[in-house]
């Protein structure tokens, strides 16, 4: 037996070992398809932290299945007539873990903390006056001049988060990850027992009031049949899928696709509905003072080289599961866009020369973040880094684990100091049907944005976006939106799919969402 698997069998076995003391408890095991390493939903872009911040955290408003927005931690709101004033009322009963009462004074820190590190929050931020306590569960917020986007923007599902924390820790430093985890959430995360690389153990909140709404997205009353929850790192695909099938774990956040047709067959094993998919895409370090990036035309090689086709291709998908896709806001819904993917008719290897050849690229090199332990990012950047060599980019691929990427992709240094190139990336489709929500957009010229691109004329689009009066407005500015994110060539897009989960089919109650949420699901 391998190293690597004697370490994965030892983890897994340490894990099982523990469940004798819990065998009177409802216990839910769950491996995420990347390890929980970050406590705070507004510093990261990690998707096993987003999927943390649900259990934990709450938000005044929730998105549910069908796309329209509630009110969650909220009772309610009201708008004035100039649609100027927004006053935000909460419900009663509201308790954060540490005992204490969710107020309004909460609210309006935690608000203004998550602004400071999110693109919809800043473009917020930037059309508001001021937030006001009224009282201990009623506050104000005060445009300067209208905003239509303002529920949307603090029932963002993706990240970053705007969760609600007390107001002692969202008063800390935006940038670093607050001390505590202290959330209203239908879970408590349970510290000590938190072993990186093993295991993140949750327990029920007895504290907890759900909404009286059946659950419907993230919306509705998030009732728990489960006493625990363990998020369990098993980062070998074949141990995966081993395990869900032997019932060792319960739910897999992405089933691995090569066990796709395997786990079909199985009756024990159900693989998930999944409404909203995913975009994969290649983030890139535009830095002014970084080669080959700052330089747009070797950027438009970049666009020119990826082939679609062969990026999905090399996740061994079913055909069902995938499709080409230009469109930042996701093809094959109403708000889908061609503008500006004109470039798309002409990619390749060949086409890249060309452009790296007009484009005066002198061999530097290029810093290539590759998530070896992800399901997803494994195969897509291994197909991606190929593609790069094959057009003449001096590719340095530097492998590990997606945690040490995400921390590495935090840095703004050169690449001789630690910095990066370009990475892989997948965005849940829920992230992309708003300008104002995602991230590739929002967070232009923001200088906590990994990759650090800057384009002007795109804040002066988002700013007339989000005062649009009516939806032919709107569209003109989504169309230019994405016109815009193309020829400056902020990300490159690589392909849609979908990423289901698998779980054990005794589970009933599951909803489908673009990432795993454990209320409402229960075991029969």
């Amino acid at each position: 037996m391998g190293l690597r698997h004697f370490v994965l069998s030892a983890a897994l076995s340490l894990v099982c070992a523990s469940a004798p003391a819990h065998a009177e408890e409802r216990v839910l095991k769950v491996s995420l398809q990347t390890e929980l390493q970050v406590l705070d939903p507004i510093i990261t872009t990690i998707n096993a932290t987003r999927v943390f911040a649900y259990l934990v955290f709450d938000q005044l408003v929730a998105i549910d299945s069908e796309g329209h927005y509630r009110p969650q931690m909220l009772s309610g709101w009201e708008v004035s007539s100039d649609r100027l004033t927004y006053t935000f009322h909460l419900r009663d009963g509201l308790k954060f873990s540490d005992g204490a009462p969710v107020t309004s004074e909460d609210c309006v820190a935690s608000i203004e903390r998550w602004a400071k590190r999110e693109g919809f929050g800043a473009q917020l931020m930037n059309a508001a006056d001021r937030f006001t306590v009224v009282d201990s569960k009623t506050f104000e917020l005060k445009l300067k001049r209208p905003f239509a986007f303002v529920i949307e923007a603090l029932g963002k599902p993706g990240h970053q988060i705007p969760v609600m924390m007390p107001a002692r820790l969202a008063r800390l430093d935006a940038n670093t990850a607050v001390p505590e985890v202290v959330g209203s959430g239908p879970f408590i995360f349970l510290k000590d027992e938190w072993r990186p690389g093993v295991k993140a153990v949750f327990a029920r909140n007895p504290d907890y009031i759900p909404r009286s709404e059946p659950a419907d997205g993230l919306a509705g009353g998030k009732v728990v049949n489960f006493d625990r929850i363990e998020l369990l790192s098993i980062p070998d695909q074949s141990t995966r899928a081993a395990a869900l099938q032997k019932g060792e774990v319960d739910l897999l956040e992405v089933v691995p696709y090569d066990y796709i047709d395997v786990l079909r067959k199985n009756p024990k094993v159900t693989i998930g509905k999944q409404p909203a998919i995913a975009q994969n895409m290649i983030a890139i370090n535009v830095e002014h003072t970084h080669p080959p990036f700052d330089n747009p035309l070797v950027r438009r090689a970049l666009q020119a080289v990826v082939e679609q086709k062969d990026v999905m291709a090399g996740l061994g998908l079913p055909a069902d599961m995938y499709r080409t896709c230009y469109s930042i806001y996701m093809c094959g819904n109403d708000g889908s866009s061609d503008a500006g993917t004109e470039y798309s008719r002409d990619i390749g290897p060949e086409a890249a020369k060309k452009l790296l050849k007009g484009a005066g690229y002198k061999g530097e090199p290029v810093v290539f973040l590759h998530a070896g332990t992800s399901a997803i990012l494994n195969p897509v950047g291994s197909v991606l880094a190929d593609q790069l060599k094959q057009a003449g980019f001096n590719v340095d691929l530097r492998t590990s684990d997606y945690a040490t990427v995400a921390a590495r992709r935090l840095k703004k240094a050169p690449v001789a100091d630690g910095g990066w190139s370009v990475t892989p990336l997948v965005m849940a489709g829920i992230d992309l049907v708003n300008p104002l929500a995602q991230q590739m957009v929002s967070l232009n010229c923001l200088e906590n944005n990994p990759g650090w691109y800057c384009d002007p004329a795109m804040n002066e689009l988002l700013k007339a976006y989000s005062q649009a009066s009516s939806p032919a407005e709107s569209k003109k500015y989504r169309d230019q939106i994405q016109a815009a994110f193309h020829n400056n060539v902020n990300y490159v897009l690589a392909g849609q799919f979908a990423t289901p989960p698998a779980y054990r089919s005794d589970l009933k109650g599951m909803i489908p969402f673009s990432f795993p949420v454990f209320w409402n699901v229960r075991r029969e």
